[in-house]
């Protein structure tokens, strides 16, 4: 039986808003001590990200998001490359062609885009010029009103139809069938319940034959589920419980990418849970 595990990607937001994390990376040294944190516990993926999508966030420019993210890019796929981890790939989260272009031009080696080529189409003539790795993500609206009443007739169904378009229309676009990722989009545009549907019916879009991002990190809906164990406490510091119970979900789905913030924990996680599947499968 395959046994292959779930990849990490470690999230590194520079920015000064984002939910959890926000203004923690807010220099060079800063960004490559926690890059190379995160892959000495085990991410085989980086996620760096100049403009926040939390709901309610304000947009921020391309020439912004370039300040932010180019220098730090740099510098850390030089440390990464330097201490031995070449095959951590550093992957650009925007929206924007211009600014994923310039990351791809400095040491980034993957796309990840939450408006799925919706925002710039140039993203999917990029992907596929570059043959790098696209993720597409589903998002019910913007991020500054996604969360003002979202509605579904059947999110599952909905959102796996979108993504499927999405990834027709990149394949359209020369992006090759074996470099897309789908990504349902948890807590873009959903309710604590729409956000339970997709975790329960993560299989579904695994077996698409697409490999699956899962991006569950220190969502609110854990906050919605549990609230007697996070009253009072940071995101940083009272979701971890939950975000590795969504991180369980996605292994035991067959998910290929997990996204968090804490990478050592869910890796953790991640090799318990395999360790005492081998033992049932005996």
């Amino acid at each position: 039986m395959d046994r292959k595990l779930p990849k990490l990607m470690g999230i590194l937001n520079l920015t000064p808003d984002s939910f959890s994390d926000g203004g923690q990376y807010a220099d060079v040294n800063a960004v490559v001590a926690h890059g190379l944190t995160m892959a000495q516990h085990g991410s085989m993926f980086i996620d760096v990200g100049g403009e926040s999508t939390r709901p309610g966030s304000q947009r921020v420019d391309s020439a912004e998001q370039m300040r932010r993210v180019v220098e730090p890019i740099r510098a850390l796929r030089a440390a990464l490359d330097s201490a031995g981890f070449n095959e951590v790939v550093i992957s650009i989260d925007t929206t924007r062609a211009d600014v994923a272009e310039a990351a791809l031009d400095i040491g980034a080696g993957m796309l990840n885009d939450v408006s799925a080529g919706r925002e710039d189409e140039r993203m999917f003539s990029l992907a596929a010029e570059r043959g790098v790795p696209l993720v597409l993500m589903h998002m019910l609206g913007q991020p500054g009103t996604m969360q003002h009443d979202p509605q579904y007739k059947d999110v599952v169904a909905q959102v796996l139809d979108f993504l499927m378009q999405r990834v027709a229309a990149a394949q359209a676009a020369g992006v090759a069938e074996d470099k897309l990722l789908i990504d349902p989009g948890i807590g873009f545009g959903k309710t604590v319940e729409h956000n339970l549907a997709l975790l329960a019916s993560l299989g579904r879009f695994v077996a698409t034959g697409y490999r699956v991002l899962l991006g569950a990190s220190r969502k609110r809906f854990v906050e919605h589920i549990s609230p007697a164990t996070c009253a009072g406490l940071d995101p940083s510091a009272d979701r971890l419980g939950g975000t590795i119970a969504a991180t369980l979900a996605g292994q035991a789905a067959g998910v290929s990418i997990i996204r968090v913030h804490d990478v050592r924990e869910n890796r953790q996680a991640i090799e318990v849970a395999d360790a005492i599947r081998s033992r049932v499968e005996r």
